[in-house]
């Protein structure tokens, strides 16, 4: 049973996740419920936990996921057709959406604004804010934002060798060469889901 300020605190977290489209930290959610305590509103997320209405996500800063079952209304704009970007095609009126809820924040998905030209060839700018999915592991050939030795962060593709004693971190630009670390130095952070890009 929740008291009157954990059901406070639900509401607050489930607005200010459909305003800002991403989870408060604990000393947003005091100054939003009005107390001075960012360790009375870490309990009040204790307690919301243990209702499995939120999950608290580890090594985030904004680290507050809604439940399975809890979600924000949906965002989706229409899926018009084709669009030709060569030789033109004929336009066919389609009837379909695209549901951007789901892929762009989901309870486990961050945004990373990338720095520099290393992964081109994957079609992956400079500038281009990319999609990532919170995870500790990956499999062979995905794009990882991986963690090197606790202080650097780089999005590459991943390779294991064999014995899973080496990590090789693979560029897709031909400028750049691979870097190879043992399996302890390289940490995974997430993996690639996808990319925004905005028009200049």
């Amino acid at each position: 049973m929740l008291t009157l300020k954990e059901k406070k605190t639900y509401e607050f977290i489930k607005n200010f996740m459909l305003k800002y489209r991403y989870a408060p930290t604990a000393a947003e959610i005091a100054h939003g419920i009005g107390i001075k305590s960012r360790g009375v509103a870490h309990r009040y997320l204790k307690k919301l936990q243990s209702a499995n209405l939120i999950q608290l996500l580890p090594n985030r800063h904004r680290n507050i996921a809604l439940a399975e079952g809890e979600s924000l209304p949906s965002t989706s704009i229409p899926l018009l057709g084709y669009i030709a970007a060569g030789s033109p095609i004929e336009a066919i009126p389609q009837s379909e959406s695209i549901e951007f809820t789901n892929i762009l924040a989901g309870p486990c998905r961050y945004a990373l604004r990338v720095k520099g030209d290393s992964m081109i060839e994957e079609g992956i700018f400079d500038g281009d804010v990319v999609i990532c999915e919170h995870t500790e592991i990956a499999k062979n050939g995905q794009i990882v934002v991986a963690l090197i030795d606790n202080e650097q962060a780089t999005l590459k593709r991943i390779r294991y060798s064999p014995d899973h004693a080496q990590v090789t971190l693979i560029p897709a630009n031909a400028k750049h060469q691979p870097m190879v670390y043992s399996t302890q130095r390289v940490k995974i952070q997430g993996i690639y889901i996808g990319l925004i890009r905005f028009a200049d």
